[in-house]
């Protein structure tokens, strides 16, 4: 008879990476689980020395691999996919372990890889360029883009592997190698990927160089490595504004190009017009999904005060029945925080938020049981005071009131951060307004759906004051390539200005 399989995160963790092929030397940094703080491994840190010797190889790689054709290097993507798809299940559990996401999240992230590697294979054979008119006799002109060079991807905990994958399988197809600085609290995710990509890499033969991926697991100086050094021309970095800044100062400094998705302090407004029914359901999902953890979550409802004491009413009755703890458990809705100190943050913006006149209507308490958990909270507040316009990553939604689309749609707009935004109504014309130029002035714009979440299809981004990036779909490959406008004479005479004569 089989023995049964514990169920304690570092046995599951272990069983998964060796299933995986995952190796690593063991060293002083510990790798935690958020479901009840227990370790799962420990890392040897990498250096800013080690950093500088994967460029190296990443630029060797890429001076191979941009004389492969473009849709031979999506079939590489395409293979990926397929490797993905094989262990998917062994992957999300590895994201719910680590990063503390319940199961079905853990699910729909690594769906979105596989989702992006389907989408680039196809792009690899529409990396489209233009065949231009030329003012002189017997020339063509056409624009043409060229694959740009090592690519460095920072990412965050929140997505560990998701927000990798977006640039990766672009990158890929474009001719670039990918150099991956992955959070140091999530860092066991991607040796995994790096372990399921490289049996792609396998598959597909000796057309691919080494190195065309390479994780550098560590601290921030590895970000700071991969920004301040000129051979990787872009650095597509995700998380804090803080961090942000400080990538693209010194990616600026050399004259590099930033790519960078950084947090958004994402709003909904509710009017008069809308379905409330259909309104709860999605301030629920996207206020509380991932914790509060993610880079679209809903943390501002602004809601017409003719429907604001009913609809609070019924989201306040809704959040104590949401089931919080253990997010391998079924029916488990919100996990835990992905450590202590965020749920510091969580404690330090509720006082806050009291001090500057709300009040907390449900939650804001920590669970009394090993982990990281704290139950979803909603703050009536008066005004959109600092801690509203500051972004706190935790399960904390503001409810405020307004009398006139106008002046919601200000406030909505009243903050740095900008990713995403909706509203929920019944009335073209105030839908209509909200998404035209002078309605929402966020990347990411939706009406009757929340603010969390974005396809494949459709490029995610495009902030307006923290990092401007866009990832994923539409044309956001651009990013990955150089732009060359390429002429060529095919007549047996060179063109001269009118007037001008050599002799030769």
């Amino acid at each position: 008879m089989p023995r049964r399989m514990s169920n304690a995160p570092y046995d599951q963790t272990l069983r998964i990476l060796r299933a995986l092929g995952v190796n690593f030397t063991e060293g002083a940094r510990t790798v935690a689980s958020p479901i009840d703080g227990s370790e799962l491994a420990r890392l040897t840190d990498q250096t800013p020395g080690d950093a500088q010797a994967a460029v190296a190889r990443s630029v060797t790689a890429f001076h191979a691999w941009r004389r492969v054709p473009a849709p031979r290097r999506g079939e590489l993507v395409r293979l990926f996919g397929e490797e993905l798809r094989a262990a998917k299940d062994d992957l999300a559990l590895l994201v719910t372990l680590e990063a503390g996401k319940v199961v079905s999240e853990g699910l729909g992230e690594v769906q979105e890889m596989i989702d992006i590697c389907d989408f680039a294979t196809g792009l690899s054979r529409q990396l489209y360029g233009l065949t231009l008119p030329s003012e002189r006799p017997g020339h063509h002109m056409r624009e043409t883009w060229q694959p740009l060079g090592p690519v460095g991807v920072i990412s965050a905990f929140n997505f560990p592997v998701a927000v990798w994958a977006w640039n990766a399988a672009l990158a890929l197809v474009c001719g670039d190698p990918v150099i991956w600085k992955p959070s140091e609290k999530t860092p066991l995710t991607a040796l995994a990927t790096q372990a399921v990509f490289e049996r792609a890499v396998a598959r597909f033969g000796d057309g691919a160089p080494a190195h065309l991926s390479q994780v550098l697991t560590g601290g921030a100086e590895l970000g700071q490595a991969l920004a301040s050094d000129p051979r990787v021309p872009l650095v597509s970095a995700t998380g804090s504004t803080r961090m942000g800044r400080a990538v693209a100062q010194v990616v600026a400094g050399r004259l590099g190009r930033s790519l960078l998705e950084l947090g958004g302090n994402n709003a909904m407004i509710v009017t008069p017009t809308a379905d409330l029914e259909l309104a709860v359901r999605a301030i629920a999902f996207s206020a509380v999904g991932t914790a509060g953890q993610r880079c679209t979550t809903l943390r501002r409802l602004i809601v017409h005060e003719g429907v604001a004491a009913g609809l609070i009413a019924r989201l306040v009755a809704a959040y104590p029945s949401l089931p919080v703890g253990d997010p391998r458990e079924a029916g488990t809705l919100v996990g835990p925080l992905i450590d202590a100190e965020a749920v510091d943050g969580f404690r330090r913006a509720l006082d806050q938020a009291r001090a500057e006149g709300g009040e907390v209507l449900t939650g804001g308490e920590g669970l009394d049981r090993p982990g990281t958990y704290v139950t979803p909270a909603i703050v009536r507040m008066p005004a959109q005071s600092a801690v509203v316009e500051h972004e706190t990553f935790a399960p904390i939604l503001y409810v405020m009131t307004y009398r006139d689309l106008d002046e919601a749609i200000a406030l909505q707009n009243a903050v740095p951060q900008g990713l995403s935004s909706c509203i929920f109504t019944g009335s073209v014309r105030e839908s209509e307004g909200f998404l035209s130029a002078w309605g929402s002035d966020c990347g990411i714009a939706n009406v009757n759906i929340g603010p969390s979440g974005a396809e494949i299809g459709g490029a995610f981004g495009g902030e307006k004051d923290t990092g401007g990036g866009r990832e994923s779909g539409s044309d956001a490959w651009k990013a990955y390539m150089r732009r060359q406008t390429q002429t060529v004479n095919f007549s047996d005479a060179l063109p001269l200005a009118q007037g001008v004569r050599f002799d030769v």
